[in-house]
Order: C-alpha cells, then sequence, then structure tokens
C-alpha cells in the first residue's frame, strides 16, 4: 500500500520540479555514468563561462530588482498616451525597455486592449518586449559582445516598428479592428499596473517593505538567470565538443537569404529561453554561424517561440495572432539580412 502510494504521488512530484534544475541533474548523471572525462570537462567549462558573466548576471539582477522595488513598471501607461502615429516608437521602446518575458508580458496586454488603448502601439510593445530589456540587454553584452547587444536593441525596436505601423496600415483599411477574444478579461492582476499606475519611489531603501522586494526579486532573478545559464553552458560545452564545426559552418555559415530564412523558422520550436539561447548562439557562432542568422534566430526565437505563441493565441483573435507571427517573422529576417550587411 506505501509503495503504491508513493508510486500515484510521483507524476505530481516530478511536475513540480523545475525542468531546467531537473535537466542539468539528467545530463550530468549520464555524462557520469557515460563519459566522465567529459561531465569534468563540461563542469570546468561551465564554471569559467559563469565567472566570466558573473558581473553581468549581478548586474542583471540587480537592475530587474530595482525596478520591482520602486514600481517603476508603473511607468509603461505613461507611454499609451497621445496620438497614434507618437504612440507607436514610445511604445516599442517602452517594449524593448521593460522587464517582461513574451509570456509575462501577456496580462498587460489584455489590459491596454480591455481599457482602450488601440492596437498599434499595443503591438510595437508586444512584439519589442520580449527582445530585449536591461537584464538581456546585460547578458547578451557578456556572451556576444557589446555590438551584438547594440544591434539586437535595434532590432527590437525596428520590429516593435514595423508591427506597429504595419498594423496602423492594416487598420485604415479596415481590417484587425478587434484584438482580444471574446471572454477574455481585463489583463488581471498585471492589468492594475495599466489601469491605476500608482508614482514611482526611486528611493526604495526608505520603506521596509520595498527593501525586501528588492532582495527577494533580486535574489529570484539570480536563481532564474543562473539556472538557464547553468544548462545553456552545459549544452555549449557538449555542442563544442561533439558537433563539428564544419558542420555548423555549412548549415548556418554566411548571411545568405536562404540561411536567415531559416534561421527564422528554426528558432520557432527551437528557441526555449532568451537567456539560455545567448551562450548556445555563442558557440555556434564560434563554430561558423553566421552573424545575420544568428541575430534572426534570436529575434524571431524571441518573439514566435511555442510558448509565447500559446500564450499570445490564448488572448488574441486569429488574425491579430497571425499578424504578430508574420510581423515578427519578417522583421527578424530583415534584422538578419541587416546584420550581416553591416
Amino acid at each position: 500500500m506505501q509503495l503504491a502510494s508513493v508510486a500515484a504521488s510521483l507524476p505530481g512530484r516530478v511536475s513540480r520540479l523545475d525542468r531546467a534544475w531537473l535537466a542539468i541533474a539528467c545530463i550530468l548523471v549520464l555524462l557520469l555514468a557515460l563519459t566522465p572525462t567529459q561531465a569534468e570537462a563540461s563542469l570546468i567549462f561551465t564554471a569559467r563561462a559563469l565567472l566570466g558573466v558573473a558581473p553581468f548576471l549581478v548586474l542583471s539582477a540587480g537592475i530587474a530588482a530595482y525596478a520591482k522595488a520602486t514600481g517603476a513598471e508603473h511607468l509603461i501607461a505613461r507611454a499609451f498616451q497621445g496620438h497614434v502615429l507618437m504612440m507607436v516608437p514610445v511604445a516599442a521602446a517602452v517594449g524593448a525597455l521593460s522587464p517582461f518575458c513574451s509570456c509575462g508580458v501577456i496580462p498587460i496586454i489584455a489590459a491596454l486592449l480591455a481599457v482602450g488603448v488601440p492596437l498599434a502601439p499595443v503591438m510595437a510593445f508586444w512584439l519589442a518586449s520580449p527582445l530585449m530589456d536591461p537584464s538581456m540587454f546585460l547578458m547578451t553584452t557578456g556572451t556576444l559582445g557589446l555590438g551584438f547587444a547594440l544591434a539586437k536593441t535595434a532590432a527590437a525596436l525596428g520590429v516593435g516598428l514595423l508591427g506597429g505601423f504595419g498594423i496602423h496600415l492594416l487598420q485604415r483599411r479596415g481590417l484587425l479592428t478587434e484584438g482580444l477574444r471574446e471572454g477574455v478579461g481585463n489583463g488581471g492582476c498585471g492589468g492594475a499596473k495599466i489601469r491605476n499606475p500608482k508614482a514611482v519611489v526611486w528611493r526604495f531603501w526608505d520603506e521596509p517593505a520595498r527593501r525586501t522586494t528588492f532582495v527577494s526579486g533580486a535574489t529570484d532573478t539570480l536563481l532564474f538567470l543562473g539556472k538557464w545559464l547553468i544548462l545553456a553552458f552545459l549544452l555549449e560545452s557538449l555542442m563544442l565538443a561533439y558537433i563539428p564545426a564544419e558542420t555548423v559552418a555549412r548549415f548556418a555559415g554566411g548571411d545568405g537569404l536562404l540561411q536567415v530564412v531559416g534561421a527564422a523558422f528554426v528558432g520557432i520550436p527551437a528557441y526555449l529561453n532568451g537567456y539560455a539561447a545567448l551562450p548556445l548562439v555563442s558557440g555556434l557562432m564560434t563554430q561558423g554561424m553566421g552573424g545575420g542568422v544568428a541575430m534572426t534566430f534570436l529575434i524571431a526565437g524571441g518573439v514566435t517561440s511555442i510558448p509565447a505563441a500559446i500564450a499570445v493565441w490564448a488572448v488574441a483573435r486569429p488574425p491579430v495572432f497571425a499578424a504578430y507571427i508574420g510581423f515578427a517573422v519578417a522583421g527578424a529576417i530583415a534584422s538578419g539580412l541587416l546584420y550581416g550587411l553591416a
């Protein structure tokens, strides 16, 4: 009876395990069992890589925690005031600076559309937000260099502008007049930042509750980024050890149209986490992947990955969902081609 009870509860326990830590443990167990030498080499590689990005990791966590403790997220509401054509570039810029992932931004989007904000600036914010934020910029700088980080920031803004102005043109032709599906709420607790924006308290350390928020936010961010980076560096070590550089160069080398377009569509199923993708792309570039191909993969994957796409599909009407995917893929391809030329 006791054995049956444990077996019955096992699926629930496994489902509560963190996927990243579980994957790390499985990889290390397999390596230790099959090739202890590679296990040691992968651990050394991962430790050195983590030390290399540690300053960026700590600074990223500090910035994210500061934004949460001060309530700077409430500034988002100010980006959606004024004429539509003026809101689009402001919304794209705010999206590229706001600390929201592709799934976490969904409640904000629902609230914006529910309170009557035009779809054009919302789409600009929607597309730019998962591609870049202060933490992502620092981590991109640490793994791929400042030049690539600046180019990815420009690409995030460009994709946001493409989507925002593209939606505006479509709406002038009478298309995409409704954004949300029937029955979708107004964003829940995440939408409160939009409906009832509060004052930002820059000197958060004067309030005990905000100090607690800062500490917990920094800890959560460090753990979140840390686990994905450990997994990514482990995978990078295996990729460098077992995937010949000539193979990568053959399929992803150069920045031709076919390679760039291929990277846009590969990014949809293959991209799991923006922070984990950075070391993997860095390893592929070391083996011969073109810079434009890497840029396209990161841009397309960040917006159209399967988890993000499912979240968008849940709240957006099918024509809006199609526009979201279309603008994301087109913007990613354009970004890759332009970066390859530059």
